[in-house]
């Protein structure tokens, strides 16, 4: 057995963080209306729900199955900001938010215990808003993959040092046997795991100045085989179409809560 898996207590293997440290491993959106979210992304998604550990105010997002993200009506109790939030695997995360702090970034919650491990919610040095995540995955990094988001996309105003901020934090393209590579690609940077694109960062072109009007956030993009009848649905259950082409479209659920659905053709390399 290798220093990543362990058995759980039901004989499967567990798998962890440290197996895919600095990739996504999930994420998680902030609600006011618990119900209301769940009709909405059934709706729009073909998501089923299960109970999490956590209490009667959070809920789990199922994919044919398999756990794909996390729902907690806790946006008005705590006071967030309603938002999807991508969480980034670590190998300890009191370093990972050390290292945030040191380099300019904040930390609004954590690390605190979410059994089977340990969360943190962060900003970038920009205000982009982000989630950590050490211990045993809720779901087999290469299952979840597949089952849910296609991939995370960081909107900022410079993507360079946002990729210098995050690759220190995160350990991108460091000397870690296993670690996330990224690519520089014209404005952009990509993020790699095991050879996939996971994420992107965007500013633009390379000739276009950071442009100030821009709010940095992660969009998540999540993979469906038809782009129209996704924001149609949207529509019909109180949500909102920012932009659509035929194979992306942004949507906006009831709560304001902004995300895309791309169609699976169009999964980067």
């Amino acid at each position: 057995m290798n220093n990543s898996t362990s058995h759980s207590s039901d004989g499967t293997d567990a798998v962890f963080s440290r197996s895919v440290f600095g990739a996504p491993c999930w994420v998680s959106l902030s609600s006011r209306d618990l119900s209301a979210t769940q009709d909405f992304y059934g709706a729009v998604l073909g998501w089923q729900w299960r109970e999490a550990r956590l209490g009667d105010r959070f809920r789990t997002a199922l994919a044919d199955g398999v756990p794909v993200a996390g729902i907690a009506g806790v946006a008005s109790l705590w006071h967030m900001a309603v938002a999807w939030t991508p969480y980034f695997a670590v190998t300890d995360a009191d370093v990972a938010v050390a290292r945030v702090r040191e380099r300019g970034g904040t930390a609004a919650v954590g690390p605190i215990s979410f059994p089977p491990g340990r969360a943190a919610l962060l900003a970038d040095r920009d205000g982009a808003t982000f989630g950590i995540w050490q211990g045993q995955l809720v779901t087999e990094w290469e299952a979840w993959r597949l089952a849910a988001p296609t991939f995370i996309t960081l909107h900022t105003r410079d993507a360079f040092d946002a990729a210098l901020f995050y690759g220190e934090v995160l350990d991108w393209a460091s000397d870690l046997p296993g670690c996330c590579d990224i690519e520089y690609a014209g404005g952009k940077v990509l993020l790699r795991s095991q050879g996939v694109v996971v994420a992107r960062i965007d500013s633009g072109a390379v000739e276009t100045p950071p442009d100030p009007s821009v709010r940095p956030h992660w969009q998540i993009h999540f993979t469906v085989d038809e782009v129209s009848a996704r924001a149609r649905t949207a529509e019909k259950h109180g949500g909102s179409v920012l932009k659509e082409s035929e194979h992306e479209a942004v949507l906006r659920d009831p709560d304001g809560a902004q995300f895309t659905v791309t169609v699976t053709s169009r999964r980067p390399r």
